[in-house]
C-alpha cells in the first residue's frame, strides 16, 4: 500500500502542474495609434515657408571683395540661408558654409537684397562666388 502524500510533495506538485499564463493578447486600438505615430514621425515635414522658397530675387547689391581677402588672395563660394519675409526683404541670415571673412562680405550684400512678394515668408539659399 502506498503511502499518504507529505505536504511537501503536494506543494512541489502543484508547481510541477501549475497551469502557464494565458498568453496576453495585444490591444489592436493600441497596434493601430503605434502604427499611426510611425508613419506620421516618417512622413517629410513640410512648412508653408518652404512651400515658396525659390523666389525671384527683385534687387540684388553686389558683395564687395574685402580688402583683407584681397590680400590674403582668398578666393572661393559662401553659402547662406536667408529668411525672406512676405515682402521681399530679409529678416534673418544664416552662413552654411565659407571662409569667415568672405562670409561676412556676403551676408552684408545680402541684406540690401530684395525678393518678390510671397504670401508667406520663405528660405532661401544663395551662394555667392568670390574671386580676386
Amino acid at each position: 500500500m502506498k503511502s499518504p502524500a507529505s505536504p511537501d510533495t503536494l506543494r512541489y506538485s502543484k508547481i510541477r502542474h501549475h497551469k502557464s499564463r494565458p498568453r496576453r493578447t495585444h490591444n489592436p486600438v493600441w497596434q493601430t495609434l503605434l502604427v499611426a505615430i510611425f508613419v506620421l514621425l516618417a512622413l517629410p515635414v513640410h512648412s508653408l515657408a518652404q512651400d515658396t522658397a525659390k523666389r525671384k530675387i527683385v534687387d540684388h547689391a553686389t558683395p564687395v571683395y574685402p580688402e583683407i581677402a584681397r590680400s590674403m588672395a582668398l578666393a572661393g563660394s559662401v553659402k547662406v540661408e536667408a529668411v525672406v519675409e512676405p515682402d521681399g526683404t530679409v529678416k534673418a541670415i544664416d552662413i552654411r558654409g565659407g571662409h569667415p571673412v568672405l562670409a561676412q562680405a556676403a551676408v552684408n550684400a545680402i541684406r540690401r537684397w530684395r525678393w518678390e512678394s510671397a504670401p508667406h515668408e520663405s528660405r532661401e539659399v544663395v551662394e555667392i562666388k568670390f574671386n580676386p
